[in-house]
Order: C-alpha cells, then sequence, then structure tokens
C-alpha cells in the first residue's frame, strides 16, 4: 500500500532495495517504457517524477541523468537522490503525500480507526502518515498499517522524519516502477491519467 501525493489524489500503497516488480526485470514492457521516459521533454520528465517524489530537486537531480540504459540505471538514481534529500527537500516531499488508505471493503471500524490514527498522527508531526507496504500481501496490508501507525506515534519528530525519509525513498521506486509500466501504453501517460495510477503495496 502506498500513500500519494496531495496534487493528485489516489486510491491506496538497484540491488536488494529495489521493489520486487522492478528487482531484476525481464519484462520488456518496463524496457519500452524506460524508452518513452527517456524520451520525454525535461519538463514533462519533471513533471512525472513529482508523481513518484514530491520534491522539486529530486526530480530535477533523476530527470537530468537521462537517458538510462536500464530500469536499475533508473532505481539507482533515484535511490540515490532520495538518500540526497534535504531537510527543506524533505519537508516539500511530505507536504503533498495523503493519508494512508484502506482499500475498499474494509470492515467499518477499521476505517474509522485510521482515520482517527491519521489525524493523531499529522497533530504530532506535522505530515501524512508514509509508509511502503510492498513486501505485504494485500489481505495483511490492514492489519500492518493501523499497527505501523500506532508504532510510530511513540517516535520523537527527528526520528520519525528518519523513518519517513526512508518510506518516501521505497515510495518512489514503487511509483516508479508503475510509472515505466504506465508508459508503455500506446499513448503514455498523460498528466490527467496520474489520478488513476495507484501502486498499491
Amino acid at each position: 500500500m502506498a500513500v500519494h501525493p496531495r496534487r493528485a489524489p489516489r486510491s491506496p500503497p538497484l540491488s536488494s532495495h529495489l521493489p520486487a516488480q522492478a528487482r531484476g526485470c525481464s519484462d520488456p514492457s518496463h524496457g519500452s517504457g524506460l524508452a518513452r521516459f527517456n524520451g520525454l521533454s525535461p519538463d514533462a520528465a519533471r513533471a512525472v517524477l513529482l508523481h513518484c517524489c514530491g520534491s522539486r530537486r529530486w526530480a530535477h537531480r533523476v530527470a537530468a541523468h537521462r537517458p538510462y540504459p536500464d530500469v536499475g540505471a533508473l532505481f539507482a538514481a533515484a535511490d540515490e537522490a532520495s538518500y540526497d534529500l534535504s531537510q527543506a527537500d524533505l519537508t516539500e516531499a511530505l507536504a503533498v503525500e495523503c493519508p494512508a488508505e484502506l482499500g475498499h471493503g474494509s470492515p467499518y471500524a477499521a476505517l474509522l480507526a485510521l482515520d482517527a490514527a491519521n489525524a493523531e498522527y499529522e497533530r504530532k508531526f506535522g505530515h501524512a502518515f508514509v509508509i511502503s507496504l510492498d513486501e505485504h500481501p494485500p489481505e495483511e496490508q490492514a492489519n500492518q498499517l493501523l499497527a505501523a501507525i500506532r508504532h510510530r506515534m511513540a517516535h520523537e519528530v527527528d526520528e520519525e522524519r528518519s523513518i519517513s525519509a526512508d518510506e518516501l525513498r521505497r515510495l518512489a521506486q514503487t511509483r516508479l516502477a508503475e510509472l515505466t509500466r504506465r508508459l508503455t501504453s500506446p499513448d503514455g501517460v498523460a498528466a490527467a491519467e496520474f489520478g488513476l495510477f495507484a501502486p498499491v503495496g
């Protein structure tokens, strides 16, 4: 399950750190999507990258290093840019994230509990709760999400910002994998479609 930027709200989330859909990727569709990404104008590339991570510096840096020879190089560059985010960059990226949501059909009690937990988290830390649940199957994600937000509420602000930065890095990887997949369609990914692609997990 992934949380998504506020500017385009969506339904809810390099070696061993690559997301499952990109690690050791042999799917030829990613290659064609990467070719299309490499061919985007600088402005268009930065615009689509801002839907993966809300830091303008991150988007500029990943766009500027094109063309990428393969998806592994793209993910490695994205990871490097994520690790180099300044505190101001991190604040900018966190500011456009939406709170995590449970999928359709979740129990009403769980929805209420998550709404309350998200509100409490945002009051304490000043930004939405972000988490990547790539490694958990869909049936476990609701429990993992609620447990994680309750656990992280006990952190000090600096510790939580560090954890949030790592979760953003993971989410950016998941969103990039989805982006390269979507860019294989005949029409690519129009700006209006970014509200539709919602990497889950």
